[in-house]
């Protein structure tokens, strides 16, 4: 009976403990939760409300910013929020220095990356809204991240690039300038006049009001090949009217040429068989 009222008094003690445990920390629990739902809920809003500030004067820089201040931010109050549960600042400081430098190591690619974007925001080789060429896709720049850039194709497809990739590869901006010279190669018999395909092509060039007078249209013989005498034609156009302005030409130098008997040859052998006796 003795042990068992003993018994009895150890876990009243242990009760009394638990209760007094309760009523010292839960007030701190309680306040560290409160201010991080509400630390997270005013991140979340400033984040936000930069968003839309950098991104009327700035599109290319919003992202990156906004993402890295949102990281550091929360960082903080994950600091703040366990200062008040009762753990020692310096020790938890310590231990996310000694996480961060494992996941440092950890994630070198992403560090990488991050270095990458940054080298893109300083030198800015292109911009939100331009189009680039890089590995192996044509697009439109959407977006420009902390680790990574969003490139939409004109097939409507989303491509994300590494920023350490971007940043140590070459690539192409398309359309940094306001006008392109459009590159186009047409065949002529070797028997047609040379100077009348020119001609043609001359006056479809000057007829079309998206091509450019300064500077002037370039139209020569580019090489005598196997089959065809070939016209290098190079006018200049504006930049957004180079694609569309390519595929119009295609069909009007057919046409013209086809009316005005001038022949597009294809390739063909002429075949000599002789009989020995």
């Amino acid at each position: 009976m003795e042990n068992l009222f003993a018994g009895d008094g150890q876990t009243a003690e242990l009760i009394q403990q638990a209760i007094a445990m309760v009523m010292a920390y839960a007030p701190k629990v309680l306040l560290a939760v409160t201010t991080l739902v509400i630390g997270l809920w005013l991140i979340n809003r400033f984040v936000a409300l930069l968003d839309v500030k950098i991104g009327a004067k700035d599109p290319t820089l919003n992202k990156f910013v906004c993402g890295l201040i949102s990281a550091i931010l929360k960082i903080l109050l994950i600091i703040s929020v366990a200062s008040m549960i009762g753990i020692a600042t310096t020790s938890f400081i310590a231990v996310i220095g000694a996480a961060g430098l494992a996941i440092g190591l950890a994630l070198q690619g992403s560090l990488s990356n991050f270095a990458g974007g940054v080298l893109i925001l300083i030198f800015k080789p292109f911009k939100v809204g331009d189009t680039i060429e890089a590995q192996g896709f044509l697009g439109a720049v959407a977006e420009i991240q902390i680790l990574y850039t969003v490139v939409n194709t004109f097939d409507n497809r989303r491509v994300v690039i590494p920023n350490g990739t971007l940043a140590n590869s070459s690539l192409v901006n398309v359309s940094i300038y306001d006008k392109r010279r459009c590159d186009m190669t047409f065949g002529i018999h070797y028997d047609d006049d040379i100077d009348k395909a020119k001609a043609i092509c001359k006056r479809l060039i000057e007829e079309d009001g998206r091509a450019l007078t300064d500077p002037a249209p370039r139209i020569s013989v580019g090489s005598l090949g196997d089959n065809s005498v070939n016209l290098i034609i190079r006018p200049w156009v504006p930049t957004d009217d180079l694609w569309p302005f390519y595929w119009d030409m295609q069909e009007k130098v057919k046409k013209a040429f086809d009316a005005e008997n001038i022949t597009i040859p294809f390739p063909q052998r002429d075949v000599h068989m002789y009989h020995e006796k």
